[in-house]
């Protein structure tokens, strides 16, 4: 079910751009670039804000956000289809392989990364 939307949205993206004739922007190394900036963007929201307001952004802030994730997710989808990876494969495989370097029992309550503890 998810691999289909996802297929259904990388397909959707793809005839967006075809139809502007922007594939030939869309190489990797330019939607890399743009994921970089997009990421910036999202970031600025949050700039100088508390950790208290980073959690209880308005209605209007919640929805900049989320267009800003959006661009982010729209850009990585395309970048998964011109590199003919699988996305939600390459996420279950980091979550084992995360499991296995922040094991529970050893890093609980602790920001160290890996191999500090």
């Amino acid at each position: 079910m998810k691999d289909s939307l996802l297929n259904e949205l990388q397909q959707e993206l793809l005839a967006f751009a075809r139809e502007r004739d922007w594939e030939q922007f869309h190489s990797p190394k330019n939607l890399v670039m743009a994921l970089s900036v997009e990421a910036s963007e999202l970031l600025e929201h949050f700039q100088w804000m508390t950790e208290a307001q980073s959690e209880s952004l308005t209605d209007e802030k919640r929805q900049k956000v989320g267009h800003e994730m959006a661009d982010i997710f729209i850009y990585l989808l395309r970048l998964s289809e011109r590199l003919d990876i699988d996305v939600l494969q390459m996420v279950e495989e980091k979550i084992k392989l995360n499991h296995e370097k922040y094991p529970a029992d050893k890093v609980r309550g602790s920001s160290k990364k890996y191999n500090e503890y």
